[in-house]
């Protein structure tokens, strides 16, 4: 993975952070959406990776979007294969079994905020920027699941006027609609990435059963796909996966022996 597109940092904590880094605007390009997918695959296939952190480098961009000049400079077919690619690795990102928090440090605007929609969670830092998908604008719509994304979180008719108006809103307005979980105040970007790498740190063991968590998200992302008893048939075999894990034993002899449980993950 190159380090001038996406940065992919393990911790000690179980939390991975992954950081978009293409200044000034994070703009994605195919290289980097390459590099976001390795990232992804690195984390779902490590054992000590409970949860994903998303971000943006810098202080003023999540991430604005597709590199508009790239595609403005690149032939149709191409445009169609970078856009399918950019779904398949988004979809890659939501249906990881294990939770993803979006941490918006600056501007979510475009295929950033479709980055961003693809996440579980999305905490976004008070004042530093806006989100919007404002491809209407450029005689185009919302090509990365935005339509269908946004639409499944807000409703379609608030999804469809924020679309065919393009217009950009703050991220209180954001989480007045329930697109972002919090607004957390921060005095800069490090100061935000700790605090949202301490809130995702209620998520990993030995606070949280984090394989618990993770089908718990692998049922909510497919479930509502499928007919409701095909959902039911989901949840009940994924159930049956944590009946047969160490951190149901522990969960369920904690709660007997009226102590803290200490999960493992496993």
């Amino acid at each position: 993975m190159s380090r001038a597109l996406i940065r992919y940092e393990r911790g000690e904590d179980g939390v991975a952070v992954i950081t978009l880094d293409d200044p000034p605007a994070n703009a994605y390009s195919y290289e980097m959406m390459k590099a976001l997918d390795a990232a992804i695959l690195e984390a779902r296939m490590d054992e000590g990776v409970h949860v994903l952190l998303l971000r943006g480098a810098g202080e003023k961009f999540f991430c604005a979007g597709a590199d508009i000049r790239m595609l403005s400079a690149a032939t149709p077919r191409f445009k169609y294969a970078f856009c399918l690619h950019a779904n398949e690795t988004l979809n890659r990102l939501e249906h990881t079994p294990k939770l993803v928090i979006a941490a918006l440090n600056g501007h979510c605007v475009g295929g950033g905020l479709e980055v961003a929609l693809a996440a579980d969670m999305r905490i976004a830092r008070k004042g530093a920027g806006k989100a919007g998908l404002p491809e209407v604008h450029l005689g185009v719509l919302p090509g990365t699941g935005g339509t269908q994304r946004l639409a499944r979180l807000v409703g379609k008719s608030r999804a469809l006027e924020l679309m065919a108006t393009g217009r950009l809103f703050e991220f209180e307005e954001a989480r007045e609609m329930g697109l972002v979980s919090e607004v957390v105040e921060a005095p800069d970007a490090d100061a935000f990435l700790a605090r949202v790498r301490e809130r995702a740190r209620e998520f990993v063991p030995p606070a949280r059963a984090s394989r618990a968590v993770g089908l718990i998200k692998r049922a909510v992302q497919s479930g509502p796909e499928a007919a409701f008893s095909e959902a039911l048939a989901l949840e009940r075999e994924l159930q049956q996966q944590l009946f047969e894990s160490e951190d149901a034993r522990e969960g369920i002899a904690a709660h007997l022996e009226k102590r803290k449980p200490a999960f493992q993950g496993r």
